[in-house]
């Protein structure tokens, strides 16, 4: 362990697993194999920001669930105590590693999310159908006694405008197609021979947003790509087309996607990632009626959830073990 904080000694470790909102992860892995060298709480609510230092100071470990909570360096300065975190994926842009290693914090991570791979994809085609069948509102009127309420409409014919082709970009792609839809897509690196290889017919973002039936969000969050949806693209996007988010929420103007929900400048949305997560109670996304509104719950499958913490236990176990 030369170079990292050494492990607690005369005590059991204190492990405190995060953002476990379901209360899933004691049944999702075998934590029993760290019992005779650690102690494990699992925290089923969130902590607010101004709290953390405070609520995590005790724990010598910490098993983070992948970019929910925010671990900026100037908290883990304020975090003495702690030796060690296991983090659930491959990267984890949330989690300041750099400071971390200045700090000789140990810092685990696991692969991705085997058969849940493309777990985020199928969310967003599941919004996608939400709302073009009105299936919520159909829903809620066969619980109320009613029966057909408005016509949907088919996704054949329709265009996709994909804001990113990448490994989830892509996959859309394909599943657009098996739908007899059309795919074009943009991305401030993207190239026609790339998208031509995805199936998709390279536009630029102008013609994307003011010709796309969907426009479906699939880029990574960073300093290039914060805002990179403008209030300018939105204002360019048909009556009838909705635009769906399931990448993260700073990637576009929030205040003018809701003020283009709320005036019907378009038609809906369905959305899975928010600027603040958990979602405020009073959050204007909760009220409005053309939006499909969903927890985060992309990646959040049974299949991804059992291997990030089988893998996180082993992790665990091996630090335990020194």
């Amino acid at each position: 362990m030369t170079g990292f904080r050494s492990l607690p000694e005369g005590r059991k470790a204190r492990i405190a697993v995060l953002d476990d909102y379901m209360g899933v992860a004691h049944r999702l892995a075998d934590w029993s194999c760290l019992a005779d060298r650690a102690d494990v709480t699992f925290l089923t609510h969130a902590i607010p920001p101004a709290d953390l230092a405070r609520a995590l100071a005790p724990y010598d470990a910490l098993c983070l669930l992948r970019e929910r909570t925010d671990f900026p360096g100037t908290l883990l300065r304020a975090l003495p105590n702690l030796k060690a975190i296991a983090a659930t994926g491959r990267q984890n842009r949330t989690l300041d590693t750099a400071t971390a290693a200045e700090l000789g914090i140990a810092v685990m991570t696991t692969d991705g999310g085997g058969n849940g791979a493309f777990a985020t994809v199928e969310l967003a085609w599941g919004l996608i159908i939400g709302l073009m069948r009105h299936i919520p509102a159909e829903a809620a009127a066969i619980r109320a006694g009613g029966w057909q309420t408005r016509l949907g409409s088919a996704l054949r014919g329709r265009s996709l405008g994909l804001v990113g082709l990448g490994r989830l970009g892509s996959r859309m792609a394909i599943v657009a197609q098996a739908f007899g839809m059309k795919v074009i897509a943009w991305s401030p690196n993207l190239t026609p021979e790339r998208a031509h290889a995805a199936g998709a017919e390279f536009v630029d973002k102008a013609t994307l947003f003011g010709s796309a039936d969907i426009v479906s969000l699939h880029l990574v969050l960073g300093p290039s790509t914060r805002g990179i949806v403008t209030a300018e693209d939105i204002a360019r996007m048909p009556r009838h087309a909705l635009f769906i988010n399931t990448a993260r929420g700073p990637l576009l103007d929030q205040a003018a996607l809701h003020e283009a929900l709320a005036s019907g400048r378009i038609a809906g949305a369905g959305i899975d990632v928010f600027d603040l997560e958990p979602l405020p109670p009073d959050a204007p996304e909760r009220l409005l009626p053309n939006v499909l509104a969903t927890p985060h719950l992309g990646y959040a499958v049974q299949e991804t959830f059992e291997n990030f913490y089988r893998q996180s236990v082993e992790n665990l176990d091996g630090w335990l073990n020194g």
